[in-house]
């Protein structure tokens, strides 16, 4: 689930993740307190409003008792995913934010490490597993310091009810560089940038990563967002059909002082602009 942020020894907020993309606020009190959910000027969500028994007639304290608010744990992972916002479904696979729980951030984590790995002669295997604890603890960090509309990690899974496996994986923050923002209009100051964009390597060629990228446009819509960017290494020709099909358009490449070096490749920088809907 989201991560508790303690306030006092009475009081902490939790982030509740909703259907619809929404997030809750929730106060959890002493045992003696129950709920009730009150709209409040939040980003697209609601506020969950605690009423202790302190301030309130038994009739209201009954009232309340009877309102069950369905937070979910790290053990209800299935009825959680359920209740997802699924932000792209084509081709038989479905888009979706990554529950925030240990088994799927390891998945998400295997999917990334294994696609951005480089074989090593000696000690693969080795290197492999600190690769892969690198890739994860990269993830951790992100979905902990990062605001939940500020950066999203979005798996791809079989649109069928099968067992849960994930077979994509792609990473979606909110930016402002300006070696990017010299590239947008003026009144533009922040895009969302499109990265560790990664299908398993048995699932590949099945139109993955089309239909994650589409996503990416419809989470951007939900931000406010008109602008996406993302690079491509300049000889990854298979990358670069696939972003510029999915309406991405090169705008510039690494200088080639920053790419003649042993080992460093050069780099295009690719941007696409969506229409917002109303």
């Amino acid at each position: 689930m989201a991560h508790l942020f303690s306030r006092t020894s009475y009081t902490s907020h939790k982030l509740v993740i909703c259907s619809n993309i929404r997030y809750y606020d929730v106060r959890t009190t002493p045992r003696n307190a129950c709920y009730r959910v009150r709209r409040g000027k939040t980003w697209n969500g609601s506020m969950l409003q605690c009423c202790s028994s302190s301030s309130r007639s038994s009739s209201q304290q009954s009232y309340c008792a009877d309102q069950k608010v369905n937070l979910q744990t790290e053990n209800d992972s299935e009825n959680l995913k359920q209740k997802f916002e699924i932000l792209a479904c084509e081709y038989g696979w479905r888009i979706r934010r990554l529950i925030v729980n240990t088994d799927e951030i390891k998945m998400a984590a295997q999917v990334q490490a294994e696609a951005f790995h480089v074989p090593m002669a000696l000690f693969n295997d080795l290197f492999f597993h600190f690769f892969k604890a690198e890739v994860l603890s990269g993830l951790l960090y992100k979905l902990k310091c990062s605001p939940p509309n500020r950066y999203a990690c979005l798996v791809a899974e079989n649109d069928q009810d099968s067992p849960n496996e994930l077979v994509g994986v792609i990473d979606v923050t909110v930016m402002r560089d300006q070696d990017v923002l010299e590239h947008l209009p003026d009144d533009a100051q922040e895009y969302l940038y499109v990265s560790g964009i990664a299908v398993s390597s048995a699932f590949r060629r099945m139109k993955i990563g089309t239909v994650m990228l589409k996503a990416c446009d419809m989470l951007s819509n939900l931000w406010g967002f008109e602008f996406l960017v993302l690079r491509a290494y300049e000889e990854d020709v298979g990358a670069r059909t696939l972003y510029t099909n999915a309406g991405y358009e090169v705008v510039s490449k690494d200088p080639p002082w920053t790419s003649n070096w042993i080992g460093r490749k050069c780099r295009v920088l690719m941007i696409k602009r969506i229409s917002l809907f109303p």
